[in-house]
């Protein structure tokens, strides 16, 4: 399992660590906009300042968010299913993917983990709930 240490831009656009800005990291990753950008985009779908940072993010925002970026969503755990699809290369598709696991967004891109946690896939065994794709 391959890991990059991305923070999606956030320490370079002067920004200090936050608490809850995974939405925010992986979407900025992803779609390659600024992580500033992405930030601002975030509070502008909601429709108010969520500080999007350190408040988290309403699933209903990115969700809405990432259908207007044109990405489309693939569940490959369902209520009842157990786990299909773990945090690891051969079991996701290659691309650019924002990829749903428990409490927490990441990004896979091209089979490579891009995050600020290197053990976020826990050794191969973290769940996968989903993941967005770019149509």
């Amino acid at each position: 399992m391959t890991y990059q240490y991305n923070d999606g831009g956030m320490i370079a656009a002067g920004y200090k660590k936050p608490k809850k800005d995974c939405v925010v990291r992986a979407i900025a990753i992803a779609t390659q906009m600024t992580y500033a950008e992405t930030n601002d985009l975030i509070n502008q779908v909601a429709g108010k300042d969520v500080d999007a940072r350190n408040n988290g993010v309403n699933k209903k925002v990115w969700k809405d968010l990432m259908k207007q970026l044109g990405w489309t969503w693939t569940p490959t755990m369902l209520v009842g299913s157990g786990c299909k699809v773990h945090l690891v290369a051969n079991e996701l598709p290659m691309g650019r993917l924002v990829v749903s696991v428990s409490k927490h967004l990441t990004v896979m891109i091209d089979g490579v983990i891009h995050d600020v946690y290197p053990n976020v896939a826990r050794g191969g065994k973290r769940a996968v709930y989903g993941y967005w794709k770019k149509d």
